[in-house]
This record gives C-alpha cells, sequence and structure tokens, in this order.
C-alpha cells in the first residue's frame, strides 16, 4: 500500500511540474491563455435624494 502511495504522490509532482511547464513554455507552441478583452459599456443611474 505505502508503495502504491508513493506512485500515486511521484505522478502527482511529476504532472504538476509539466502542468507549470506548459504554462510557461505554451506560448511559444500557440497556445493562448489570455481571455479575450472586450470593452462593456453600461448606463449608471444615480438617485442622488
Amino acid at each position: 500500500m505505502g508503495t502504491l502511495l508513493k506512485w500515486l504522490f511521484i505522478l502527482l509532482v511529476i504532472g504538476g511540474i509539466a502542468l507549470v511547464g506548459y504554462a510557461y513554455v505554451g506560448p511559444f507552441f500557440g497556445a493562448d491563455f489570455s481571455p479575450p478583452q472586450t470593452e462593456i459599456r453600461q448606463p449608471v443611474e444615480l438617485d442622488a435624494n
């Protein structure tokens, strides 16, 4: 049982490192992680009374 947990932990660490590496290297290969930016205007009525 201990060996299984050890391998799962190692796999989790390797997966985390791979995910962080992909986040840094991904834009060089065409992966765009930025959200689409659009301007939103909404009128606001202020009631001062």
